[in-house]
């Protein structure tokens, strides 16, 4: 019989899954104590936190342990890269039925360092309890390194607005596991494991981005809190969102399945992206990976080719990604 995390028993599971975690000099005293110590060479610390609910947010027919660790540490560095901060560290509490195979922890937490490899963060510590569900919640830390942060309410009339990462891809991803259709690993593997431009956001920062955010979800629904943030209108164009060929192509399957949705109908409120969208000075030009989607207007709320945005995107207490009905 495999072994499970209830017949490990808490502080062997804790021991198992922060064993081999990897030093980060933003760490001075890591897991084993009553909390962790980290620096803040900045003398401020950026600081964010997500949930993930099994059959939420993830479904393990689906999605691979290792998927679901990538996921959970993905989706909180972007909150703290979207300030225009670099992550450092993640506080990462797990709760899951005592059947769940000891297997599956140690694959959520090779994904988690997997992800803070590529985000250049580390786990810092955490908790483990039981539960009928496996439910992961995550804060994450982050370091401005002399910056502002780049907050909702600093868009203005005139500037440019931009985005960087995979736009569509997830929410096209989610369509076709759920329709069972073989398409572009492109798609799903964004579905369930994002890759979010870190890197960007900090860029970003020092470009002099006077707005941004993470687009987790959906664009349209994610600029609307830019555009009430800073009491203006954000005007997008269609013909600017430029979709990726991997979508293209799996808007082409689905379209068999009955799906309706197009390209840009993914890119404007699919959800789960984890790109970065932000507004800049229309005289600062844009970083390099950034490209121009719209701008901003007096007015209120996101426009789609001169009329009110009429998509929606992710509702966390309405129908979900990755929900099992």
């Amino acid at each position: 019989m495999s072994s499970t995390i209830g017949r490990l028993g808490e502080f062997q599971l804790i021991a198992r899954m922060t064993s081999g975690l990897a030093p980060s000099g933003d760490v001075l005293l890591g897991p084993g104590d009553d909390a962790a110590v980290v620096r803040a060479p900045d003398q401020r610390v950026v600081a964010s936190m997500d949930l993930l609910v099994e059959g939420r947010h993830f479904r393990r027919d689906w999605s691979s342990a290792h998927d679901v660790g990538r996921k959970a540490a993905a989706q909180n560095f972007a909150d703290i890269a979207a300030m225009g901060a670099r992550p450092t560290v993640l506080l990462v509490g797990f709760a899951a039925p005592a059947d769940l195979p000891a297997s599956w922890a140690d694959g959520f937490t090779a994904g988690l360092r997997a992800e803070c490899a590529a985000a250049g963060g580390t786990v810092a510590g955490g908790d483990v309890v039981g539960a009928d569900t496996v439910t992961i919640a995550v804060t994450a830390l982050g370091d401005l390194e002399g910056r502002r942060p780049v907050r909702r309410d600093g868009a203005r009339v005139g500037d440019l607005v931009a985005v960087t990462g995979h736009l569509g891809l997830s929410a096209a991803g989610q369509a076709l596991l759920a329709a069972g259709i073989d398409g572009p690993p492109a798609c799903t593997d964004e579905h369930r494991h994002p890759a979010p431009p870190y890197a960007r956001g900090p860029q970003a920062a020092d470009h002099g981005a006077t707005a941004m955010l993470d687009v987790s979800d959906g664009l349209v629904q994610d600029l609307g809190h830019i555009a009430a943030a800073s009491a203006v209108a954000i005007a997008l164009t269609t013909e600017s969102l430029r979709p990726e060929a991997a979508l293209d192509d799996a808007v082409a399957l689905l379209r068999g399945s009955g799906e309706r949705r197009g390209a840009a109908d993914f890119m404007l409120a699919g959800g789960e992206d984890h790109a970065l969208a932000a507004t800049f000075p229309p005289d600062a030009g844009l970083p390099p990976h950034w490209h121009p989607i719209g701008v901003v207007e007096r007015g209120s709320g996101v426009l789609v080719d001169g009329e009110p945005a009429a998509v929606r995107g992710w509702d966390h207490f309405g129908q979900g990604p990755e929900t099992t009905t």
